[in-house]
């Protein structure tokens, strides 16, 4: 994969792969100001909770940039932006963990000048990012260790390099099994109605020569009666202080099948998406879209005019379904995570 995101600073510029056009067309989304980036985010040019932190912490150095250092607003006016960053999607928790790493660095040196301020942001943005690839290869090779030659695992949505900086979370364990010479095969579940699975995993893993198959969503349950599924390994945009995972909507679906089928379900997470401050996932905040993905295919209206909708974006697969949390610190059983609390 070629970097998905890339950062200008000479011209205040974050270009991102417009992942909403892949896999049969690869343009580029250029973010000038802050608007940009949040539509961008909301959009979903760019989404996965890893890539959304990376891209929100360039976001306030294009915000920083913007602004008139000469002005005596400027702090008031930073201020109101990154709070709208912040509150740009709701359940991704890298993205309020990435704005309130930026604010933290503002709040250690109350004094700074504007132009100092983003000097060090972009200092900072960019070890983010680079943190983020160096954190998914870690955690990949702590996850290729689970994964037997031969094995064909399940992926539902996307957890790649496109939702990360680079490498990949769940993409990034199959990845690392890959590269240790193990004979690994994906089934990417479609992960309708925004087609990540179909549209997303299927290019990256193709892109890479690794065996991938797409297959509809409510196949799951055949395909592991079958015998077809070894493991299942999927990424998460939060994950809550008891070990409840949210992830793209369907992944609760899949675990309940994973554990009728006696097949291993596994999370792929960075410790920058568990969120200690949120209890259980009954508390973690489920984003709901517009009714448009699911009642259009491209142009083309495919539910009856007036039909109700309901599209939630995320749902949340209790800890007592996850065989495993696959982490830089390696694989930890949900009923442990609190002993990394203070960590």
């Amino acid at each position: 994969m070629h970097p998905h995101i890339q950062f200008k600073p000479e011209a205040n510029e974050l270009h991102l792969l417009d992942q909403r056009l892949l896999p049969l067309t690869e343009e580029w989304f250029v973010c000038r100001n802050m608007i940009d980036i949040i539509t961008a985010l909301k959009e979903m040019v760019i989404r996965g909770a890893p890539a959304i932190g990376v891209t929100a912490a360039y976001g306030c150095c294009i915000a920083a940039g913007n602004i008139d250092p000469t002005s005596p607003s400027w702090s008031a006016d930073l201020d109101a932006q990154l709070g709208d960053l912040a509150r740009a999607r709701p359940t991704a928790v890298n993205l309020t963990w990435a704005v309130a790493l930026m604010r933290q660095t503002w709040q250690d040196h109350p004094d700074i000048g504007l132009e100092a301020l983003r000097t060090a942001w972009l200092t900072q943005a960019v070890e983010l990012h680079r943190r983020d690839e160096a954190v998914n290869r870690e955690m990949g090779r702590h996850g290729a260790d689970l994964l037997r030659d031969g094995d064909t695992v399940m992926t539902h949505c996307n957890a790649g390099a496109l939702a990360t900086g680079a490498y990949g979370t769940a993409l990034g364990v199959i990845r690392a099994a890959v590269e240790s010479g193990k004979n690994i095969s994906v089934l990417a579940n479609e992960t309708r109605p925004f087609l990540q699975g179909a549209r997303l995993t299927a290019y990256e893993l193709a892109q890479d020569d690794i065996p991938v198959t797409v297959c509809c969503d409510n196949a799951v349950g055949l395909l592991m009666a079958k015998g077809m599924v070894q493991a299942v390994v999927v990424g998460a945009d939060r994950v809550a202080a008891n070990g409840d995972a949210a992830n793209k909507i369907g992944t609760y679906t899949v675990a309940v099948l994973a554990q009728r089928h006696g097949v291993p379900f596994y999370v792929a997470v960075p410790f920058s998406t568990i969120d200690f401050a949120t209890p259980s996932g009954a508390e973690i905040p489920i984003e709901e879209r517009t009714p448009r993905e699911v009642t259009h295919i491209q142009d083309r209206q495919i539910t009856p005019e007036g039909v109700p909708v309901l599209n939630f974006a995320f749902d949340v697969t209790p800890a007592e379904l996850i065989t495993g949390l696959i982490t830089e610190k390696g694989v930890i059983k949900p009923s442990d995570l609190q002993q990394y609390a203070s960590t």
